[in-house]
This record gives structure tokens, sequence and C-alpha cells, in this order.
């Protein structure tokens, strides 16, 4: 039976978790040009359509943190969203001279209205490479935000919006090396398989 996480709207205006893995746990990204090629392909289908605040790519799953613009219909995000992953599916199955799809058919999304969940919620994303045994630091992993979030180069991230829910730069560096302890990260887990 369909879950409300694959089964809830992308209303406009709204901040979601969203997330996704390959298909039975095999990966959906094969070398680094793939996790660069993700993101444009993010980019040139969704920029338009949301703000985005974090996301990790790990081999075999990803998330994003973003909010779906107000001007957006209800459906236009997810129709967009579709695009971006036929897209990025369509130039894998090409190189990699496979068929059929990628990803899980449903992609979750968890709607969030609570600010400290928000807050919660960029940090596990960041983290998420640790988690899952990918890397021992996240804070050097090169596929998630967290340096974005450092760096003073112009982005598409909506870094200064996110770093207002932490009250600065500082805050968010405090907040990320605070969160660091094993037994705070265990009571965040987002995820269902």
């Amino acid at each position: 039976m369909p879950t409300k996480k694959i089964l809830t709207p992308v209303e406009p205006g709204f901040t979601y978790h969203i997330y996704n893995r390959g298909n039975n746990y095999q990966n959906v990204f094969f070398s680094d040009e793939d996790y660069q090629l993700f993101l444009n392909k993010f980019k040139f289908y969704l920029g338009n359509y949301c703000s985005l605040f974090a996301f990790a790519l790990l081999p075999n799953h990803f998330h994003f943190l973003l909010r779906s613009n107000e001007n957006n219909t209800v459906s236009q995000f997810s129709k967009q969203y579709l695009k971006f992953i036929l897209s990025y599916t369509n130039k894998i199955n090409y190189r990699m001279k496979r068929n059929g799809s990628l990803f899980l058919a449903r992609f979750r999304r968890i709607k969030i209205e609570d600010e400290d969940y928000q807050r919660r919620l960029l940090y596990y994303i960041h983290h998420n490479p640790v988690k899952h045994g990918i890397t021992e630091n996240f804070k050097t992993y090169k596929f998630n935000s967290y340096q974005i979030f450092l760096s003073d180069k112009p982005t598409g991230l909506a870094r200064n919006e996110a770093l207002s829910w932490y009250g600065d730069l500082k805050g968010f560096a405090e907040y990320h090396d605070y969160f660091h302890e094993e037994d705070i990260i265990r009571k965040l887990t987002f995820e269902d398989d």
C-alpha cells in the first residue's frame, strides 16, 4: 500500500525533504562526473521551480531539502522532477548500455513544517554520507552542500536563507559541530526503505 511519503503532493510555497534511491539499492552514480551531471540536470529542470537549501548525493541514493516556488501549480514541481530524473537516467543508460529505470518509481517526500526539524534535517542531510559509511568526515565529502555554506563563491543554493535558520555562519558551523555526537545522530533517522 502506498505510504504518505510517496503520496503527499509537493505544494507550492512549502519545504520538503525529497529523497530517492536506486532500484534494489543499486548505485545511481558511477563516477565523479555523474554526481556533477545530476546536479546540472537538477539545476536545468528544477532550478526555476524551487529553492534548494541542502543536498547529499551518495552512490545509491540522494537527499534534497528544498522549497517549491509559490507560483508553481500543485503538479508542476512533480512534472519537472520527472523530467529531471528521466533526463539523468537516459544519459546514464546510454553510457552504461543499460535500460530501464534507475531509481524507484516514486520519490519520497516529507513536508517540513517545524523550524527545529528543518535545522536538524539540513544537518542530517550533510551527515548522511557518514551514516552510510561513505566517509568519516561529512565536512570534506565532495558531494554534499556543506562546503558551499562555508564558501563565499556565488551559488544556486539558497545559502543565506538556510544560514539564517542558525543565526549566521558561525551558528551553522557550531550546530554541525555539536550534532556530530553519534548518540544524538541516532535520534535523527528520517529515512525508510
